[in-house]
């Protein structure tokens, strides 16, 4: 085994993720999320604050060789955080990121970040403890209208995600009162000359999928007519609400059906990209 250190923003915190492992088994490591190959949680590091620390393992040695040419998750993430720093959009601080190496596949990659300690996901952010906070109507459409600018200013600057779910979208207040959006999991984003339509609507769907939890069908479409930045007419808003309806069946199918997702899944769509 080795490991290659991909970034560090300073040789303290090159040391952190060269120990991820011992840090990340001691009893100070507060758990966010751990499966199948996926273990993230939160550290208190004396003198540096709180960090995010993620480790995710490659599940055999021929996806680690394949890793190697595309680029590890580690290295992707440092990516992603790129773009979106440079069409300043909020995101998670990288601190540090490694890859770990054994007969020339890349078995597992390490990221450090900054720990966003006064944002929550989009759900829990929006309802707060009990639901309290979303019984607030006014309130809950400030937010919801604050994600669905940035969303659209993602698109419109050439950024897109794979990945977008509330889950992946934190959310704070703001010193004026407003709201600031993170977007997360960034090995997830990918830029475009000119981000497509169905591209713009599987990103709108994957959201509109994980917000259904919380969200009721008139605050969707009401989110949907913020991302658009106005309400269209009668005829031009069936056919919005029909496009995303149609993709969203066919994501919904791939999934019944184990399609990859690799597979293209907006057949409804096709031939509309502009």
């Amino acid at each position: 085994m080795r490991t290659v250190v991909l970034y560090a923003r300073s040789p303290a915190w090159r040391a952190v993720v060269e120990r991820a492992d011992e840090l990340m088994a001691s009893p100070d490591f507060r758990v966010l999320k751990s499966e199948a190959r996926t273990l993230a949680g939160f550290l208190d590091l004396p003198g540096a604050g709180p960090a995010f620390l993620k480790r995710v393992e490659v599940s055999s040695w021929s996806r680690g060789v394949y890793a190697r040419l595309r680029g590890s998750r580690a290295a992707r993430s440092l990516a992603g955080a790129a773009m979106l720093r440079a069409q300043g959009f909020a995101h998670p601080e990288p601190l540090a990121a490694m890859d770990l190496y054994q007969a020339g596949a890349i078995r597992a990659s390490y990221l450090v970040s900054r720990a966003l300690i006064n944002a929550d996901s989009l759900s829990r952010f929006m309802l707060g403890p009990g639901e309290i906070k979303g019984r607030n109507v006014h309130r809950r459409k400030q937010i919801s209208d604050a994600v669905a600018a940035q969303i659209r200013r993602l698109h419109e600057s050439g950024l897109y995600t794979r990945d977008l779910q509330e889950t992946n979208i934190m959310v704070e207040e703001n010193e004026s009162g407003g709201f600031k959006v993170y977007f997360i999991d960034l090995e997830d984003f990918r830029r475009a000359a000119n981000v497509s339509r169905d591209r713009r609507i599987l990103n709108l769907v994957h959201l509109d999928r994980s917000i259904g939890r919380f969200l009721c069908r008139a605050a969707r479409l009401d989110f949907l007519y913020s991302y658009l930045g106005h309400r269209p007419d009668r005829a031009a808003a069936r056919r919005m609400v029909a496009e995303v309806r149609a993709a969203r069946e066919s994501i919904d199918r791939r999934k019944r059906g184990g399609v990859p997702a690799t597979e293209r899944v907006v057949e409804p769509l096709a031939g509309g990209t502009e």
